[in-house]
């Protein structure tokens, strides 16, 4: 049976043109204007026929050198990661102080919350009467550097809540500063900054719309929160496109508040409906990534036979619509109702699944804990009489980073290749959630700049087959070399 969304059918005319690929010219002029605001005059995005857009050297660069930083467009931290990191909700850096991400982390973990990506979702929920007891666990760091015992001294919850709350300041943390915490304008207890820049800059583009705050911009926190706790049950990808959307809500209004000024004899019942050509206006940042249904772009996974292929991806798409119908609930615009319709939400969920870019943020507390580990061994053995109760508490956890998915429109237009000639790699000076490109190689200008989308030590038949999840058959000159 069809699924069928009145707004699909209502503004079909709308729809068509919002999804209708953009011009190249109006591709070129985008990228253009983007590659000179952020800065990077090394490169340049240019059509390339078959394989769509690609990013090709307007200078020549040396092994290890920066090619571009691109910052994200649309990026979100894993709700299971917010539990081990503190961090900016707008740029993600690490915020706070290393005594505040500790306490933090070890607190909830008492309260049952804690989640680990080394493990997956974990159930860390206890007994009543544990809650105010002890946090245990071992650790040893890396090549066996601790001098400490392997015994656990139990750590208790007041030891924990001191350090969360500043009462308790460890050694040689000062080296490590981090930016206080900037509450969220809204009044919600979910996002937080490291400065008021940053609090204005995602209110006024994603977060007016999606705070659960008392300020909050919604229509609904009620419908809000329900969307909100769907998402984090199903499918995190859901606060993505929430995302997308309010940014291009608020774009748009933005864009017709500069137009009404512009045009201050227009009538406002003029644009008191949609004006088409400003939502594709508002539209535009979205429109140049490359997207597909997500129910028809999804990967199939392992354990889904292919007769049952087909209900499957039934079963996407009856997900993104029940999203979808909860997000309308509450932040639904009429001026914007076509951004509300299931086809566009389907191809902006696509748009992350097929351009789905790592969002990482190296941890300020694994960086303390190696500096500590790294002492001359009087002052080692000092500071581990403090440091080493809430090391082994935290275990593997000390080193979990900031973890997150993200759109980045100038990487998502680099090409793969199973011998690339640069690589997303984040150096010990970036510390927020830009992706940062650096050459594996000397890179020649006028050369395309190609990334590997898989891990290129498997072998030609490995790599093809985890290829074909992102709609291409690999004919780098590897493959074609490699190829039986």
């Amino acid at each position: 049976m069809e699924l069928i969304c009145p707004i699909d059918q209502r503004c079909s005319h709308q729809i068509a043109a919002l999804l209708q690929p953009p011009s190249p010219i109006l591709v070129q002029e985008y990228f253009e204007q983007l590659i000179s605001k952020r800065q990077c005059p090394g490169i340049k995005v240019n059509q390339n026929g078959e394989f769509g857009k690609a990013v090709f050297a307007q200078a020549d660069f040396e092994e290890e050198q920066l090619i571009f930083k691109d910052q994200m467009l649309v990026g979100a931290q894993h709700p299971s990661n917010k539990i081990d990191c503190l961090v900016c909700s707008y740029c993600f850096k690490f915020i706070g102080s290393i005594e505040q991400q500790i306490g933090r982390k070890l607190y909830l973990k008492t309260l049952g919350l804690g989640i680990s990506p080394h493990n997956g979702c974990r159930n860390n929920s206890s007994d009543e009467d544990q809650d105010n007891h002890y946090v245990q666990n071992h650790h040893n760091l890396e090549n066996g550097a601790s001098s400490g015992s392997n015994s656990t001294i139990p750590l208790t919850t007041m030891a924990v809540e001191s350090l969360m709350n500043g009462e308790l300041a460890l050694p040689y943390s000062s080296k490590f500063p981090l930016p206080s915490v900037i509450s969220c304008p809204g009044g919600c207890e979910e996002a937080f900054y490291c400065s008021k820049s940053c609090a204005e800059a995602d209110w006024e583009s994603f977060h007016c719309l999606l705070c659960t705050g008392e300020k909050s911009e919604s229509l609904s926190r009620k419908a809000l929160l329900k969307f909100i706790q769907h998402a984090n049950e199903t499918n995190d990808i859901f606060l993505l496109a929430a995302k997308a959307i309010s940014f291009t809500i608020l774009r748009y209004h933005k864009l017709k508040a500069c137009h009404l000024r512009e045009q201050e004899k227009t009538a406002p019942s003029i644009l008191g409906t949609s004006d088409l050509s400003l939502l594709l206006e508002a539209w535009k940042p979205i429109s140049i990534g490359h997207k597909r249904r997500w129910w028809d772009c999804i990967a199939l996974p392992d354990d889904i036979d292919a007769a049952d292929e087909a209900a499957f991806r039934r079963q996407i798409q009856e997900l993104a619509f029940t999203s979808l119908q909860l997000l309308k609930e509450a932040i639904f615009d009429k001026e914007c109702e076509p951004f509300f319709s299931l086809e566009i939400y389907g191809h902006i969920i696509g748009m992350f699944e097929l351009n789905n870019l790592d969002l990482v943020v190296a941890s300020p507390v694994e960086d303390y804990f190696l500096y500590v580990d790294d002492l001359p061994y009087p002052q080692k053995k000092e500071a581990e009489k403090i440091t080493r109760p809430y090391l082994d508490a935290l275990g593997d956890d000390y080193s979990i980073c900031c973890q997150g998915t993200a759109f980045f429109p100038l990487q998502s237009c680099m090409n793969h290749s199973c011998c690339p000639n640069a690589k997303a790699f984040k150096r010990e000076e970036d510390r927020d959630g830009q992706a940062t490109i650096i050459a594996l190689r000397p890179i020649c200008k006028g050369e395309e700049v190609t990334i590997s989308y898989i891990d290129e030590d498997l072998s030609f038949e490995e790599r093809q087959a985890l290829l074909v999840d992102y709609g291409f058959r690999c004919r780098c000159t590897r493959c074609l070399d490699e190829e039986p």
